[in-house]
């Protein structure tokens, strides 16, 4: 008997938000894809102006020039996966059903792997480094040396920077590396501290602090170790000089889109004795400013 594909792509869609919910802290541009796979938004070119107590006539006539925003969305696809006949009869448990959740799984965490690396900043100014005691490296398992943790301090820093910038207070995000939050339950002073609604320290949760929602991933971005650190595309070749990083940012300065969302299958295949399935879907995300003000990269700094 076939499966119900809809069901799956539900499942699919529901579940790239539940496990990486962050991504949800973003400008959806789903209303804008086109034929499942380019964005295209028409962008409104500034205002003509106001001028108090115009003495200057004729007024200069301005022409609106409007442009578009386009970016095309990555292609993801799973491996096919073969189920044999035999599993199906034989086996106590739905093997069909536990092989293709661990696809939709690898798929998804794929997926927000590449639109944090789209959001992720690359200029100087929106990058800030580690300020804690030393500790090894853990942003590889080929990492070498020490690396200063990460601290309340970084928060504080990230928070003057939002500020400066006059990015609303309201729905500012931090998505930590798991690393970095164990840097955070060692401090002593937000230990001290004593506010159910952000701090749960005993069951490892940080829910807010300094006016930033706190989210945990087990990693979330890898820098290099150039003067300015540049970002590398996940599924890049490790280095023993990389730096995991954390990304703070406004939801109205990121976006995401979701595209074509399909799932394949050959049931009762002739050449393979079974079952074979395979999942795509389209999906990108992107900075909404060229200027890439409202998000930081707070990335490992070397330490003795």
């Amino acid at each position: 008997m076939g499966v119900q594909k809809e069901v799956w792509v539900d499942d699919i869609i529901g579940g790239l938000y539940k496990e990486s919910p962050f991504l949800e802290k973003s400008v959806n541009d789903d209303a804008y894809v086109i034929n499942g796979a380019v964005v295209h938004i028409p962008q409104a070119g500034a205002a003509s102006g106001v001028v108090k107590n115009r003495t200057s006539l004729p007024a200069a006539v301005i022409k609106r020039t409007d442009t578009d925003v386009v970016y095309t969305l990555d292609e993801f696809t799973t491996n096919p996966r073969l189920i044999p006949h035999i599993d199906t009869i034989q086996l106590s448990y739905d093997k069909r059903q536990s092989v293709i959740s661990e696809d939709q799984a690898t798929l998804n965490e794929l997926v927000a792997d590449w639109v944090l690396r789209y959001w992720a900043p690359t200029g100087a100014a929106q990058l800030l480094r580690t300020l804690g005691a030393a500790r090894p490296g853990e942003a590889n398992a080929t990492v070498t040396g020490n690396r200063k943790k990460f601290s309340k301090e970084s928060i504080l820093a990230l928070q003057k920077k939002m500020n400066k910038q006059k990015i609303s207070k309201t729905g500012r995000c931090l998505l930590l590396p798991s690393e970095f939050l164990s840097d955070l339950e060692e401090d002593i002073d937000l230990m001290k501290r004593d506010n159910s609604k952000e701090l749960d320290l005993e069951n490892g949760i940080v829910k807010r602090l300094y006016g930033f929602e706190i989210y945990e991933r087990a990693s979330v971005l890898t820098y290099n170790a150039a003067g300015v650190p540049v970002v590398k595309d996940p599924g890049s070749a490790e280095a023993a000089t990389d730096n995991a990083a954390a990304l703070a940012w406004h939801p109205s300065v990121v976006a995401r889109a979701l595209g074509t969302v399909k799932m394949y299958d050959s049931v009762d295949n002739p050449l393979y004795f079974g079952d074979i399935y395979s999942f795509l879907l389209m999906a990108g995300g992107r900075q909404r400013r060229a200027d890439g003000v409202g998000i930081f990269a707070v990335v490992e700094d070397s330490a003795a």
